[in-house]
């Protein structure tokens, strides 16, 4: 996950610097990304082996849609991007192989496979905002700030430690070939995590 933390896009929302043209790209983007997540959280609601796994998945989907979600809401309209606008967005092209990809795991049944897939995400968010937080003045940034806050929270965190749990529940009966699988799903979903950050950054939508 080192190249993430590396890429200039988040290293300009630690220290401020980030072009704020390439944060609302980003925010469009990730606002597009985040419904099709939720939808890969209700999916895990169903493939849920217990009662305890179903409130977990259940409480992740709530803390999407009606806070991180609120979150990307609020910030359009701070950056100038009207609720139309920002529910309009076309997806880039990194945005649909990302969605489609998480969308793909979590259709084919495996509860690990979809944790996988969706892991580096949430992961990844919660190790680069708790990084970024230790940078002096970083929380208080006039609209990066929140951002940094919401993703180096206890409460985000949690999300992301419980998902690895999980995952380390599932894999223990898991055959070699079957971990090797899981492993692939996650360089995956890194890798376009990275691709993510990479296409904000340069605000790359589809070739004219």
């Amino acid at each position: 996950m080192a190249s993430k933390h590396q890429h200039p896009f988040v290293q300009g929302i630690g220290d401020g610097s980030l072009d704020l043209e390439s944060f609302k790209y980003y925010m469009k983007q990730d606002y597009v990304y985040l419904i099709d997540y939720s939808k890969v959280m209700a999916k895990a609601v169903v493939l849920a082996p217990d009662l305890k796994t179903m409130t977990s998945f259940s409480h992740a989907l709530h803390e999407t849609l009606a806070i991180e979600m609120d979150l990307h809401r609020a910030y359009a309209k701070r950056l100038g991007i009207s609720e139309e606008e920002l529910e309009n967005t076309t997806p880039g092209p990194i945005t649909i192989a990302y969605s489609g990809a998480m969308l793909a795991e979590a259709e084919k049944g495996s509860l690990a496979e979809l944790i996988v897939a969706i892991l580096p995400c949430a992961w990844s968010y919660y190790e680069i905002g708790t990084a970024l937080a230790k940078t002096p003045g970083s929380t208080e940034h006039e609209f990066y700030g929140e951002w940094v806050q919401m993703y180096s929270s206890e409460q985000f965190g949690e999300i992301a430690t419980h998902l690895i749990n999980l995952l380390d529940e599932l894999a223990q009966y898991k055959s070699e070939k079957e971990l090797d699988k899981l492993e692939q799903i996650f360089l995956n979903t890194s890798r376009y995590e990275y691709l993510f950050w990479d296409m904000s950054y340069k605000q790359e939508g589809w070739p004219i």
